[in-house]
């Protein structure tokens, strides 16, 4: 079985890059979320307008694509009834347009939290009065000695706001229900409205940690859908960029979980190398984190012989300094007694959440972007993809561990060779509607960017982040373990709220 001739045999929509878009019938829509739901593919995404709703998917071994359903009496048939993690993006998409998904699993509001004083702000914009944000409906558990545990929004430190709602029988959780959406931004109106540049800066701030990456799928979507050819040394530089940003955060993630088990030590030598890489970055890029380097068209940043170097010598130092840290952890029995066998994720729910990087990877599902939909500077070149099967909280941990050094290999080959050349292509508007689609690898796994444009407008922009595909996922991970696990299990997800809210 296969997906791409239900969505083929519809109408396709011309200029749209570089997967095909094709506009299908109800009959081809619902077989298409029959196939999901049967695990004959992956849901990369799925969104809306006014008039339509559009889902990315792809086949075993296929090629993506994606199905445009025309909307009738704003109202679509419900691809979460097949396939669970549609759900919460129909649920986004009915909350901004004001549609509904025809018997849906769950109808209740995802990102409108009664704050906006209106209702589907990018359909009719009805006013509507604020209402209290507590009162939402979480599911019912029933069975004998449960209790609830209510955590966030607000939470202890400088961190993003998530509502937690733990049902437990005394320590073990039976039930964990996440409520999200505190820090939705309006990415898709704000970057909907704006010249290509400054829609480029919107998507950058999506989620300030994939900042490279969000610039990088969303310069590869404008380039695509305008047919820009980027020079070889601006691509070679976006990698760099990219490598980088994963190796910090990689730094940031593996510290923050020792730090959860209640060994300091390595948090604290963690944040070291991690400071040491994005101080080289912004040595290098003028920018500790990258941000608004990767543009349309290229780079707005080159790199000299003396940023080179300083990024050599970092990744020096930090590489036998990293070898050390992984020794201590994989040496430390009472670290290792909380990370292993926790926080466990089967294959099975990997697979049929399509969840990408360390969360995917760790429970033995192979998938990278920059191998199995390759683009420039990936294409052609052979480097590690870590995959595990124990799907635990260590196994999320070796799986960071492995793509740092991995990482360390592509910086040093490339920085030994960097092409000579210039840093961008012009991005000359066209004449007619053109539409892209592009997807990267982020430290999280896969960042899709899809938009349309028009002149040198974008008129919609659709953004995806890993974490939407990743926190159901958290859910089910912290099932029969404990609540004192929980910040464990959290930190090994390492999901983005504001990447999630959009």
């Amino acid at each position: 079985m296969a997906l791409l001739p239900h969505i083929a045999s519809g109408t396709p929509v011309a200029h749209h890059a570089p997967w095909p878009r094709f506009i299908v019938s109800e009959a081809a829509w619902n077989a298409v979320g029959l196939a999901l739901g049967r695990g004959e593919g992956d849901l990369l995404s799925l969104w809306a307008e006014n008039d339509a709703v559009h889902m990315a998917v792809r086949g075993l071994g296929e090629t993506p694509a994606v199905a445009s359903l025309p909307v009738v009496a704003d109202a679509f048939p419900s691809i979460g009834r097949r396939h669970a993690p549609a759900i919460r993006l129909e649920r986004a998409a009915c909350d901004l347009f004001g549609l509904s998904a025809s018997y849906a699993p769950d109808t209740r509001r995802w990102l409108d939290h009664d704050q906006w004083g209106v209702r589907a702000p990018l359909g009719r914009g009805t006013p509507a009065p604020l209402g209290d944000p507590v009162d939402y409906e979480f599911r019912t558990v029933t069975g004998d000695g449960l209790h609830q545990i209510p955590v966030g929004p607000v939470h202890a430190g400088i961190i993003e706001p998530g509502h937690f709602r733990f049902t437990a029988n005394g320590e073990t959780v039976a039930r964990l229900e996440a409520r999200l959406g505190y820090v939705h931004k309006g990415i898709d109106r704000l970057a909907g409205e704006s010249d290509i540049a400054t829609a480029a800066r919107i998507v950058a701030r999506a989620s300030g940690d994939s900042t490279v990456a969000a610039s990088f799928a969303f310069a590869r979507a404008v380039e695509a859908a305008l047919g820009v050819e980027v020079p070889i040394r601006a691509r070679v530089l976006r990698g760099v960029m990219a490598e980088l940003e994963r190796i910090a955060n990689h730094f940031g993630d593996i510290g923050a979980i020792c730090n959860d088990a209640a060994f300091t030590l390595l948090h604290a030598y963690c944040g070291i190398l991690r400071e040491r890489v994005l101080a080289a970055c912004d040595h290098a890029f003028g920018h500790r984190l990258m941000m608004d380097c990767v543009v349309p068209g290229g780079v707005a940043r080159d790199i000299d012989s003396d940023g080179a170097n300083a990024i050599v010598r970092m990744l020096d130092e930090v590489a036998p300094q990293f070898d050390e840290i992984v020794r201590y952890y994989d040496d430390t029995p009472s670290l290792l007694e909380r990370t292993r066998t926790t926080g466990f994720v089967s294959l099975e729910l990997v697979r049929r959440f399509a969840a990408g990087g360390h969360v995917g990877r760790a429970s033995g599902r192979n998938f990278d972007t920059r191998r199995d939909l390759a683009y420039p500077p990936y294409e052609g070149i052979a480097f590690e993809v870590p995959s595990l099967e124990a799907g635990d909280v260590d196994a999320r941990v070796w799986v960071r561990i492995h793509e740092v050094r991995a990482s360390i290999k592509l910086l040093r080959a490339w920085l030994a060779a960097l092409p000579e050349g210039p840093i961008a292509a012009a991005v000359l508007p066209r004449a007619e509607l053109r539409e892209g689609v592009a997807m990267v690898e982020a430290f999280r796994g896969d960042f899709l960017v899809w938009l349309r444009v028009a002149g040198e407008r974008i008129e919609r922009c659709h953004v995806r982040d890993a974490s939407w595909f990743q926190w159901p996922l958290l859910e089910a991970a912290i099932e029969g373990n404990i609540v004192a696990d929980f910040p464990l299990c959290n930190k090994s997800f390492n999901c983005s709220y504001s990447g999630h809210d959009i």
